[in-house]
């Protein structure tokens, strides 16, 4: 009887096996959650973030897509960037456009619809027309599809450029705001991540990738700013100017609505 009882259990220890470490053993207190990852789920919160600007600062390239809300305007990015420039569509207030950077030349791409209706939108204040004089349908046919070049000292240089630089939009994207802690693990795109929070959470929060490089996957800003997702870090992409037949002259300053 006492064989028969002891194979029983044998036979029952080994059915357990899969759940358990063995019958009458140690489980080892479970699986370790950073068993396969890059380590920097087990650092302190403030470590994982200088880990992950260190990452995005060193990598040559990176698409950023989402939503920005900056001094009370909306935009919603896709954007490729790296360190001599940036190309990408752009879409606010109701206009979407492209925008080319190669060095410091700085290219506007739009349908006739989206110069029609900013030049309309500036005929209505006495400043419509360019310097061939048109305005209206006679601008946005002209310009329909081509690239118009922003001149450096033009008002909305400064502004469209920084949604081509990389340096400067991670820079100023990556910071949480309060006190920085450690959340909740995920994943993102399939990647296995660690969040830090800014104030808890209302200073914004980062995800970190646990694979590979430390690069931030994911960011939602302070204050309900947008949420913007970072992808193909370090895959490089072709940035070159537009050919001349496919660039107009506006003749007149970008409107300010862009």
């Amino acid at each position: 009887m006492r064989t028969r009882n002891t194979a029983l259990v044998a036979a029952m220890c080994a059915g357990l096996a899969a759940a358990l470490a063995g019958c009458g053993g140690d489980d080892g207190g479970g699986e370790d959650p950073d068993a396969g990852t890059n380590g920097v789920g087990k650092l302190p919160a403030t470590k994982i973030e200088s880990r992950a600007r260190k990452a995005a600062g060193a990598a040559e390239a990176v698409r950023l897509s989402g939503q920005l809300v900056t001094k009370g305007r909306t935009y919603k990015v896709d954007m490729r960037l790296k360190a001599d420039g940036g190309t990408g569509q752009v879409s606010t207030e109701g206009s979407t456009f492209e925008l080319l950077r190669v060095g410091k030349d700085l290219y506007l791409k739009a349908d006739a619809g989206f110069w029609t209706h900013k030049t309309g939108n500036h005929a209505g204040s006495g400043a419509g027309q360019n310097s061939a004089g048109q305005n209206g349908a006679g601008v946005g046919d002209k310009l329909d599809d081509k690239y118009v070049k922003v001149p450096v000292r033009d008002p909305s240089y400064k502004r469209l450029s920084g949604l081509t630089d990389k340096t400067l939009l991670l820079d100023g994207l990556l910071g949480l705001h309060g006190g920085i802690s450690t959340g909740d693990r995920g994943t993102v795109g399939g990647v296995r991540t660690i969040r830090i929070r800014g104030g808890q959470g209302s200073g914004g929060t980062l995800d970190v990738s646990l694979e590979g490089k430390p690069y931030p996957l994911r960011l939602q800003r302070a204050g309900g700013a947008g949420v913007i997702r970072l992808a193909d870090w370090d895959k490089d992409f072709p940035l070159t100017a537009p050919a001349k037949d496919e660039v107009v002259d506006y003749g007149q300053q970008i409107p300010s609505g862009t």
